[in-house]
């Protein structure tokens, strides 16, 4: 995983450059594994048997990816990745982050045919799951648009995707949280369980000392389930903590959090965790917290349904070499 500074500000990061930054290096070993998937791992390996079987070597098509239901696009740039390699061209004609209604062209794909029924479900699985994430995030950021709070997404990713999914979760709108655990402190009930009642501060304060003097860090945060450990935290002095996790409060605790925090440090910000859904986000973001973690939007988005059309071009196909009909829909039968 690329990791670069650990105090970069990917939210400050307009998507290309975030994509460089953060996922380009682990989009490429992803493509990369996902072709020896379907390919096969040399030595020896057969590649596509099928097209190979069935398909001229000298005929060439076109792929148009389609989206077949609204939604938020992300994953050009990995599609982009999986036509270099595959030896075919890709025209965009809309770019990650753009609002997609149903009907709308992604992109067209032109090169040997053999080689774009070779490629094609790579391509699709990139484009369906990662712009799902970003489609589920647009919707979160959706609902609690007009208040104060961001959107934020978690450490619940795929394993091997955590960059691509995130950068995924900015496509669709949200605030990148921390990206791993070497870049912010997140003290967690797990972390703090075995603390005295009491300590709670003493302990935060000493844990932010050390891990900001072992290097930079993009924040200092620490979660509490009830509102005298927030109390307690609230008398930290600043430089001590960057955020307040509230974890599963009901939103008139919530409430009164905030009412507490902005009473005796506004400096602080204060995040929600916890029950977070598309029928309770609203109500927890009009209490006035200025963050919102989302694990859904990277573990249980479903995929963003786009289709793949595929049609030969120049070149002559007859008797037992026919070319397969196009695909219409990502589900279809070459699973």
């Amino acid at each position: 995983m690329q990791t670069a500074s650990p105090i970069t500000d990917w939210n400050a990061l307009a998507l290309p450059a975030l994509f460089d930054a953060l996922a380009r290096a682990d989009a490429e070993d992803a493509v990369a594994r996902a072709l020896r998937e379907d390919l096969g791992v040399e030595p020896g390996a057969r590649g596509d048997i099928t097209s190979a079987a069935s398909i001229p070597a000298a005929l060439v098509g076109r792929a148009t990816i389609v989206s077949r239901s609204d939604g938020v696009l992300a994953g050009v740039r990995v599609a982009e990745m999986v036509a270099r390699i595959g030896g075919f061209s890709v025209t965009v004609h809309a770019e990650d982050g753009a609002r997609l209604a149903r009907g709308t062209r992604v992109a067209t794909l032109e090169g040997p045919f053999a080689a774009l029924l070779a490629h094609e479900r790579t391509v699709l699985n990139f484009l369906t799951l990662l712009s799902g994430n970003a489609t589920m995030a647009a919707r979160f950021v959706d609902a609690v648009r007009g208040t104060r709070a961001s959107v934020c997404d978690t450490r619940k990713t795929i394993p091997g995707l955590r960059t691509l999914q995130k950068y995924a979760t900015r496509c669709g709108g949200a605030t990148l949280h921390r990206i791993g655990l070497f870049d912010a402190v997140l003290l967690k009930d797990n972390h703090l369980g075995a603390f005295a009642a009491g300590t709670l501060g003493a302990r935060v304060r000493d844990a932010s000392r050390r891990a900001r003097a072992s290097g930079p860090v993009a924040f200092v945060e620490c979660e509490v389930d009830e509102l005298a450990q927030l109390d307690e935290l609230l008398g930290l002095e600043r430089g001590v903590l960057d955020i307040i996790l509230l974890d599963n409060m009901d939103p008139a605790t919530l409430a009164e959090a905030v009412r507490r925090r902005d009473a005796r440090a506004p400096h602080v910000l204060l995040e929600a965790s916890g029950g977070v859904r598309m029928d309770t986000v609203r109500a927890i973001a009009e209490s006035g917290v200025d963050r919102i973690s989302v694990g859904a939007i990277t573990h249980s988005a479903p995929a963003l349904d786009l289709g793949l059309d595929l049609e030969p071009g120049d070149g002559v196909v007859s008797g037992e070499q026919r070319a397969p009909e196009p695909s219409t829909h990502p589900a279809d039968s070459r699973a």
